[in-house]
């Protein structure tokens, strides 16, 4: 018989994260993308949301937050795994990104927002090349990126510029899908430079 390994100690969740999760409705559901080990899982499960994670691989998260959903999903490569139908997604009350980049979930990560939903995005942005990885410019943010594509919500905070500890660029958003009239605004398409 074999003994499980214990459970690794968690990396705190983003401060970015932390800072805005009051914009999240009081137990509403979060969706974490690219979410790793689960620190936001934790997180938001801490605060009494219902949570769901998207991972390739989904094992170290299911250690640490047993309560959380998780979908194991190659993203980049295959559909998007909470679609309910064509062109129809599941919506969540938060979406999270943190230190991932795949431009071509715009679309899917905007249309998971239900109305009155946060983005919370804080990722690479250029710049990054000059002190260390990621430093391809696939994996990096071009200026104002963020702003670009959440032309449709309501901006709460942006931040562009230098962290450090380890030094790093950064770009990082919180924003809303706003309901007007009882309806959220359509949400324009996704036009990158």
């Amino acid at each position: 018989m074999t003994t499980p390994a214990p459970h690794t100690a968690m990396a705190p969740p983003s401060g970015w994260v932390q800072r805005w999760s009051h914009l999240v409705r009081s137990g509403g559901t979060v969706l974490d993308v690219a979410c790793g080990g689960g620190r936001h899982l934790a997180w938001f499960a801490a605060r009494g949301h219902a949570v769901t994670g998207i991972d390739i691989d989904t094992q170290a998260a299911s250690g640490q937050v047993p309560a959380a959903r998780l979908v194991q999903a190659d993203i980049e490569q295959g559909p998007w795994p909470l679609a309910k139908a064509a062109g129809v997604h599941e919506e969540f009350d938060a979406v999270v990104v943190t230190n991932y980049l795949w431009r071509p979930l715009w679309g899917h990560l905007l249309a998971s927002l239900a109305p009155g939903g946060v983005l919370l995005y804080e990722t690479f942005s250029t710049g990054n090349e000059t002190v260390g990885r990621p430093s391809r410019p696939d994996f990096l943010l071009q200026r104002a990126e963020l702003l670009q594509v959440c032309a449709g919500l309501r901006i709460v905070a942006f931040e562009e510029g230098t962290l450090e500890q380890p030094a790093r660029f950064v770009q990082r958003i919180a924003a809303v899908r706003e309901v007007q009239n009882g309806q959220p605004p359509a949400l324009p398409p996704v036009y990158l430079l």
